[in-house]
């Protein structure tokens, strides 16, 4: 009898496995979750945030309405959703170095209406800005200019290709707060800038 007992969940076993891999195997997010473990795909951003002292507007090339939200506002996993323009992302960012200016990044496109029903499941404070292109030196400066419970705060970043590239700084540059974490956007969705 028990010999039997334990043949049959031995079956059992075996049969839910067989299922689980034919679902695996078939299944475009499994599919792409191992293209995505295989290839190592994730890289590295390294940006340096600056706040913002003078006038920029007349020198801006493009301007786009960002709202975004965070599943996860903890620094080592953060996760992000964000609505920019017409368009959804979801985006997954790592710890960031000791100055600040590098951290793993990975980001995807998702239909915006996806996007708008995850900010419904995000940490409570949105982060609104608009999100002004202005190309300087040989760069693209992206300032943002907050918006709701952020208001009246601008700030700048610049991607860079490694953490020590040299970049010209326009007269409006102020500061830098690369590696001071209230200016991290996850942590204005937790404490905005009205509430300091």
């Amino acid at each position: 009898m028990l010999r039997m007992f334990s043949s049959f969940r031995t079956l059992k076993y075996t049969k839910i496995r067989i299922k689980t891999e034919k679902k695996k195997n078939h299944d475009p997010f499994f599919l792409n979750l191992k293209a995505y473990l295989y290839f190592n795909i994730m890289s590295i951003e390294i940006e340096r945030k600056f706040l913002v002292c003078g006038e920029f507007m007349d020198q801006a090339i493009e301007a786009t309405d960002i709202i975004q939200g965070y599943l996860s506002s903890l620094p080592g996993r953060t996760v992000r959703v964000r609505v920019r323009g017409e368009k959804g992302y979801i985006t997954v960012k790592g710890l960031a170095d000791e100055s600040g200016v590098a951290r793993y990044e990975w980001e995807k496109e998702i239909p915006v209406e996806d996007a708008l029903e995850l900010l419904k499941l995000c940490e409570p404070w949105p982060v609104e800005k608009t999100r002004y292109l202005v190309p300087h030196g040989g760069h693209i400066i992206e300032v943002d200019v907050f918006h709701g419970a952020n208001s009246g705060l601008v700030m700048a970043e610049i991607e860079l290709g490694s953490a020590d590239e040299a970049f010209e700084k326009p007269p409006w540059l102020g500061d830098e707060v690369s590696g001071d974490p209230r200016y991290y956007n996850s942590a204005l969705s937790v404490k905005p800038y009205s509430r300091w």
